[in-house]
Parts: C-alpha cells; sequence; structure tokens
C-alpha cells in the first residue's frame, strides 16, 4: 500500500509544472498562429502509430476546418510506427460516438516529403515534436502541440495515448483532442481572416 501512495504522489507531483505552465503555453501556441506570415494551406497531425490519436485529431480539424469556410485545408495525418495498420475497434467505436469514421483509416507513416509539405505541423506529446524538429530539420515554430490549445486547466502536457488501455480512456482521450481542435480550427479561422 506505502508504494501505491509514493507512485501516486510522484505522478502527482511530476504534473505540476505542467498545470502551472499551461495558460503560458496556451497563449504562445495561439500568439505563434497569429504571429504566422500566412494561415496553413496544409497541416499535418503527428502521433506515435497513426491508429488512435492522430487519424481522429485530423478528422475533426478537417470537419471543424469546413464549418468555418477553410475546407481548402489540407489535413493528412501519420506516425512512427509501421503503416498501413487499421485503427483498432475501440477507437473506431469511440470515434463513430463522436460522429467521426476511421473504419477506412489505415496508418501512414511520417516521412520528409510529409514534414516538407506541411504548413503547420501538430504533435502530441513534446518528444514528438523533437524528433520532427531533430529528424526533419524543422523550426519549433512551425510544430506546436495540440495539448497546448486545451481550454481546461490540464494534468499533462502531452495527450494521453490510449493504446491498449480500453474504451474509456479513448473516450476521454477523444474528448480532449475534440477541445483542443475546436480551439486549433478557431484560431486558424482568425488567422485566415486576418483578425
Amino acid at each position: 500500500m506505502e508504494r501505491g501512495f509514493v507512485s501516486g504522489l510522484l505522478s502527482r507531483i511530476s504534473r505540476v509544472p505542467d498545470r502551472l505552465l499551461h495558460n503560458g503555453r496556451r497563449r504562445a501556441a495561439l500568439a505563434a498562429l497569429a504571429g504566422a506570415e500566412r494561415a496553413p494551406a496544409s497541416v499535418l497531425v503527428i502521433c506515435n502509430g497513426n491508429i488512435f490519436r492522430s487519424p481522429f485529431a485530423a478528422a475533426v480539424l478537417r470537419r471543424a476546418l469546413e464549418l468555418r469556410g477553410l475546407g481548402r485545408v489540407r489535413v493528412d495525418s501519420a506516425g512512427f510506427a509501421g503503416p498501413g495498420r487499421p485503427t483498432p475497434a475501440d477507437a473506431v467505436a469511440a470515434a463513430a460516438r463522436r460522429g467521426v469514421d476511421l473504419t477506412s483509416h489505415s496508418s501512414q507513416l511520417v516521412m520528409a516529403d510529409l514534414v516538407r509539405a506541411a504548413d503547420l505541423i501538430v504533435v502530441m506529446d513534446g518528444l514528438q515534436r523533437r524528433m520532427i524538429c531533430e529528424r526533419f530539420g524543422r523550426s519549433s515554430r512551425g510544430v506546436l502541440l495540440l495539448g497546448d490549445f486545451d481550454p481546461l486547466p490540464v494534468a499533462s502536457r502531452g495527450i494521453e495515448d490510449p493504446v491498449e488501455q480500453g474504451p474509456d480512456v479513448c473516450a476521454r482521450v477523444y474528448a480532449r483532442i475534440e477541445r483542443c481542435v475546436e480551439e486549433l480550427a478557431q484560431a486558424l479561422r482568425g488567422l485566415a481572416s486576418g483578425s
């Protein structure tokens, strides 16, 4: 019992910086978009495997941009793990409950041509951001963490990976992704309209 208590305490303590810095990081992410020379014509959403988070986030972003009159913005997704894998059943079901169809999704590997073609890259955590910048020479200004757009207080900057964690975790992660994508889409709309 003592080991579980200590582990839980250490876990909560490790998340304190993300909670304390969230408002500043949120302002910085919004300012990074507002300071762009032009609205992005293409967005690449990245996660580890491109089977849970990034395909859902990309689909939600496409829908949100379409509703804002920005349907011409190309939105793709990719990941760092093997290509050609389908979205797991838990994720397909959770996405369907949110009006997103991932049944035909097949994972795509992050490649240099995808990274070069994207005006904006959105990742799920800081390690993915660092990998994109180091492997592909992208400036960190054009690689944003989706969790930084969360309008609610956060426990963690990164968007949790629901792989092998069951439908409840997937549903919770998808709810957070939707919140963050709404804020991102609104910021992109403001950038496109020049306000």
